[in-house]
Order: structure tokens, then sequence, then C-alpha cells
């Protein structure tokens, strides 16, 4: 079978590197890609947001499943259009994609169905957001309510904080349209941690969980990012919080399609806090996490495809993945200034060296292949991952290969998985 895989991340390199141990396929592609994903597919110059130009890409290599890595495309709707081309696609239809693309849809569906989430209040002009934030008990949660690339969060501590990431949200739209409504919610608190969970329409099936890191800077430091770094298993969900993120949300989120007419087919990825009432969901993705998918596919010991194709082909329930019993651990490398402005084109040198052990395994992200060399092409540049049977072990075989690679203004956080 030829596979493309859509994006140009960490995430998409990593599952380009799953989906070829399958024996099944045949040949690899990736639309743009970058680096890495050239090491194992045919990068193609098509922008991830093109939709048209993707189904004539798609069209043109005969390709037989097509998996969509990031947000933007799905909220867009190219499952609408691969399905009314006749063409195999992994991921959910726009309407179904919106539970990630407006977090206000989605926390009406989390309220309506019982799912337990953080009590919020959306809206769409700044005086009543300000009028709100004026009475209300700090902390405060201030979210962009569309895609923002992971970046729409603000912790307020104070009214003075709530009002400047109202300004710049609604009034300055540092996000774009993304943040010209926003939600208020209330400050929940306890571990986070993800979990990933593929749904066919009418079963799901259960990842182990896994660990983001938001903030830029050690000790959760310095402003949100789009990870710097995860690890899997966290030490936050046990057998019997399992067993509550089963019942108290994917079985309600399943019969809420049903009662809604809604239909979702892809990976749900919902982001959790584990309070002292139990599991609740601080938000839904609908796509596979970057970088919990870094961490995820080292621990995947089953065939990737076998399991995308069950999702597609609604036969989850056919289906048992046996997974690694160790512990993946993903440290990002990323530019200097990232989350903020960044500079390109930055000489990578040591990922050979850094590649010596077999326990380690190197995921490009924003990287790219110029003149013979590979240069910094992004905010995140690079994902460090390791197994190790302790987490003391993984942590020690992935900082170990971080110190071998260089590159100008290169930044991580050294307190990934403390």
């Amino acid at each position: 079978m030829k596979i493309l895989v859509i994006g140009s991340g960490g995430r998409e390199h990593a599952l380009l590197w799953k989906l070829s141990q399958s024996p099944r396929v045949q040949e690899l592609h990736c639309a743009p890609g970058n680096a890495g994903t050239l090491q194992l597919a045919r990068n193609h110059p098509v922008d991830a947001n093109d939709l048209k130009g993707l189904v004539a890409l798609t069209k043109k290599e005969e390709i037989g499943l097509t998996v969509v890595g990031p947000d933007n495309p799905l909220a867009e709707g190219i499952v609408d259009l691969f399905q009314q081309e006749g063409l195999r696609v992994f991921g959910p239809r726009a309407s179904a994609a919106r539970l990630e693309s407006s977090k206000s849809f989605a926390k009406e569906f989390m309220m309506r169905h019982g799912i337990p989430t953080a009590l919020a209040h959306t809206f769409s002009n700044s005086s009543s957001a300000l009028a709100h934030c004026a009475t209300a008990q700090y902390p405060l949660v201030i979210k962009a309510d569309g895609l923002a690339l992971g970046k729409g969060v603000v912790i307020a501590q104070t009214k003075t904080e709530a009002e400047e990431a109202i300004q710049q949200s609604m009034v300055e739209r540092v996000y774009g349209d993304a943040g010209s409504t926003i939600l208020v919610e209330e400050f929940l608190t306890g571990p986070e941690c993800s979990i990933h969970a593929l749904i066919d329409g009418g079963s799901s099936l259960l990842f182990p969980d896994a660990k983001d890191h938001k903030r830029a800077l050690n000790g959760d430091q310095g402003l949100n990012t789009g990870g710097m770094g995860t690890i899997s298993p966290s030490d936050v969900l046990d057998a019997t919080m399992q067993k509550r993120v089963q019942r108290e949300i994917l079985d309600p989120f399943i019969k809420g399609l049903s009662t809604d007419g809604l239909f979702f087919s892809g990976m749900l990825f919902p982001g959790l806090m584990i309070t002292s009432e139990g599991p609740k969901v601080l938000e839904f993705n609908c796509r596979f996490g970057d970088p919990e998918t870094q961490v995820l596919m080292r621990r995947l010991k089953s065939d990737l495809l076998d399991l995308i194709e069950a999702t597609i082909d609604g036969t989850l329930s056919q289906v048992q993945p046996e997974w690694d019993d160790r512990v993946a651990i993903c440290v990002v490398l990323a530019s200097g200034g990232y989350p903020g402005p960044i500079e390109k084109g930055k000489v990578i040198a040591g990922i050979e060296a850094a590649s010596s052990d077999p326990d380690v395994v190197i995921f490009h992200a924003g990287t790219s292949f110029h003149e013979n060399r590979t240069v910094t092409n992004g905010g995140r540049v690079l994902g460090i991952t390791a197994l190790g049977w302790t987490l003391e072990e993984a942590r020690g075989k992935a900082y170990a290969a971080a110190q071998k690679i260089t590159f100008e203004g290169k930044q991580m956080r050294s307190d990934i998985g403390l």
C-alpha cells in the first residue's frame, strides 16, 4: 500500500517511522515533510493547508491511504473533501473536528453530555469579558476559542493579567481570528496528563497515557509552547484512574456523538487534569498529539497500519495492540527565542552520533535539508526519544543524546520527566 502522511512536524516523522515497519507498506509519501521524513518517504512541496493540491497529489501518486497530522486541515474539511473524491483517509470530518477547532463548541458538548470539565463562560466581545473578570475569583484561565498552535491559553493570576490577556486576544488579535471569541474558565488544580483513544464512530480504543511539558522553561515557567517534552507512561493515570477515564469521559463521549448525530472517526486526544474530584477534560484535540505521538510510537509494538484501518472500517473492537513495558521520553530541542520569534537556517550537527544508542530515535520537526546540510526550519527542531526500563534510565539516554547535538541558539528543558 502507498501511504501519504500530511504535515511537517515531529508527529508526522514519528507516524512515518512506525508505518515504515509495517510489512504491508509499499511506499511512503509526506507533504510537505522535513529533513527526517525525507529519510523514510518521498517529500512533496505541497502545503498541509492546500487541500486541493493534496487531493491532486494523492491521485497522481495513486495513494491508497492518507493520514492527516495537523489540526488545521481537519478543521478546514480535508477529510470531507477526500471522501467526496473517493479517497481513503484517516481523521474526523470538519463537523466532528469542531470539537478541537472551537473550544466553546467542545465545552457545550461536554456540559450537555455530562463529561467532567471546568466551568466556563464564553465571550465574543471584550467589554463583556472584562466585566466578568472584574468580579471573578482568581486565578482564571483564558482561552482563545479557535486553533492557536497550542499557545492560546493564559493562566491569569490577577485581574490585571486577565485584562492583558483579553486585550491581546480580542483587541490586538495576537491569535488572529482564533482569539476573537474567548472562554474564561475556572482554574483547576492537580496533575495534568493526556490520553489518546482511537474512535471508530461507535467504540473507542484507549492508548497508554502520556504527560506533556507545555511551558518553555524549567519548573513549568515561561510561556506556553506546543510542547517541550513528554513521558509515557506518566505517574498520573493508574489502572483505577484509567477505568474512570473510560467510564466518565470516553463512554459518555461515544454516547454523546450518537445523541447529537455527530460521526467521529479518528484519534481523540483529550488533555486531562486529575483533580481531587477525579479526571476533568481541559480540552479536546482531534488528531495525534505532538510531542505525545513520539513517545507513543516508540512504545507501540503492533502494526500502526492495522489500527488506522480498523478505525476507518469501524472494526476497532477486533484489535488489541501490544505495548512496550518500558518508559519512553521525548526531549524537544528548540530554536533560540521559541515560542517567540526565531531565526531559521542554523546548521545542525551531531545527529548521527546522538543516534548511536539503539534505544534512542531522533524525530525531526522544524528541520529542512539545504545544500547537503540539515538546518533548522522552525521553533521546535528535534525530538530526542529514548526507551528505558525506568524513567531515570530513559532520561539519561535522552539527555546524553541531546548533548551531542549542536546548532546555534539550541534550547531545551533539563527537567522533562522530573
